[in-house]
Order: structure tokens, then sequence, then C-alpha cells
């Protein structure tokens, strides 16, 4: 089992910045992949980044160029650095941990961004 703890969600205005944190306990193996997905009210759940442990990198092409992912493996915690904010980023942002086939979910943390 994985256990995920995310931090850093709550409201800024358009064109501020977040960071989203997102630390994993538990049997943790190295191989894996980290990420962010988020799901605005009526919309389903999205992809935003994920990270391999390898450091293998994607984005979702609305946040290219202003969302950055990172991860120490070493504390085996994954970082969303969220610049230049827009209102249609307002959506609760999951943290999620894939190994050997299955995936983990954090709780979820609320971002919204006013216009």
């Amino acid at each position: 089992q994985v256990q995920l703890v995310e931090s850093g969600g709550g409201l800024v205005q358009a064109g501020e910045s977040l960071r989203l944190s997102c630390a994993a306990s538990g049997s943790i193996f190295r191989i894996n992949v980290m990420g962010w997905y988020r799901q605005a009210p009526g919309k389903q759940r999205e992809m935003v980044a994920r990270i391999t442990s390898g450091g293998v990198i994607n984005y979702a092409d609305s946040v290219k160029g202003r969302f950055t992912i990172s991860r120490d493996n070493a504390k085996h915690t994954v970082y969303l650095q969220m610049n230049s904010l827009k209102p249609e980023d307002t959506a609760v942002y999951y943290c999620n941990h894939q190994q050997t086939g299955l995936n983990y979910w954090g709780q979820g943390t609320q971002v919204t961004v006013s216009s």
C-alpha cells in the first residue's frame, strides 16, 4: 500500500502562482510514476502532469509553459509549480502514484483561481 499526502492548494488571483506538494509513504517501488490530475465541477478527471522515476515528463497541453512538475526520489515527493494561473485552472488537484500496475490517489486539494 502507498499513502499520499498533498498540500499547497488555496485561493489565488489570476496570474499568481501556487506550489503543490505530495509526499508518498508505504511500500514504494523504485520504478514508479507520480503525477497530478485535476477535476473541475461537472468535468472528468484529467491528467495535468506526470513524471517517471527516471525523469520522463508529460504535460497536458493546457498547462505547458506555465506548470512545472518535479520530484525528489529520496523523499518520495512530487511537486507541481503552477505559474500564471487562470480561472480555468480551478479544480480539485489529485496526486497520483503508479507502480506495478496499481494506482494510488491522494485525497485532493482545492485550487481556486479568481478572475
